[in-house]
């Protein structure tokens, strides 16, 4: 007889005291998902995230030492299997949030979003996915791209008309079941899209793809 479902373990990193005891409250009082550290400053954060290697950490971006994008960027750089990073941010259209997702967080949450946002994006994060919102991500993208040098976008050459298609519903928010029934393929073959993107820009995951997207110019803000 096998036991209980290994709960999805998380780390809160945010300067902010009650912040973090608010975070605690809500996702340990969830089936599956446990709090297992926190932290108060960015440095602190990847010290805590080293020693107990979560499944999920919950970034704030302003934090004492190191800011959460740096913070992001030497968990991600440092860690063989490192944790999937969710920014939390009290604005969307903040440029840190942008250089977030660009250091390779997984997604970012508003600080006012609901208990019910809070849980649904730790358990689609700890599965692999994204937080992608499509609006959001646009608005960043068309405020904070240019002022980064553009890469050669090789990868645009390497991509089949199918791929293609496949990264611009992927950058209008689109899920694997989604793409498929918009492709009419199955969901087996949307998948295999998707990781052939995936391999193709060189991102790790959806967000980082649709950054790349933007970046490239492959697609254009608004």
């Amino acid at each position: 007889m096998s036991g209980a479902p290994t709960p999805v373990r998380v780390v809160v990193a945010d300067d902010e005291e009650m912040v973090r005891t608010a975070l605690r409250a809500i996702l340990d009082a969830e089936q599956g998902i446990e709090v297992v550290g926190e932290a108060a400053t960015g440095a602190e954060a990847v010290s805590v995230v080293r020693a107990l290697r979560p499944d999920v950490v919950l970034m704030d971006v302003r934090m004492p030492e190191i800011d959460g994008i740096r913070a992001t960027e030497q968990i991600l750089a440092t860690l063989e299997d490192p944790p999937r990073i969710v920014v939390v941010t009290t604005f969307e259209n903040d440029a840190y949030v942008y250089d977030a997702l660009h250091a390779g967080a997984a997604g970012f949450l508003l600080k006012r979003s609901a208990a019910e946002e809070l849980v649904q994006a730790v358990r689609l994060v700890a599965c692999g996915d994204s937080l992608l919102y499509p609006a959001a991500v646009r608005t960043l993208a068309g405020r904070h791209t240019r002022r980064r040098e553009t890469p050669d976008p090789a990868w645009v050459a390497r991509l089949t008309g199918r791929e293609a298609d496949v990264l611009r519903l992927m950058a209008a928010g689109l899920t694997n079941a989604e793409i498929a029934g918009r492709l009419a393929v199955g969901p087996a073959t949307a998948k295999t899209h998707v990781a052939a993107v995936l391999a193709k820009t060189g991102a790790r995951d959806r967000t980082q793809a649709v950054i790349a997207a933007y970046e490239s110019g492959f697609i254009t803000p608004g």
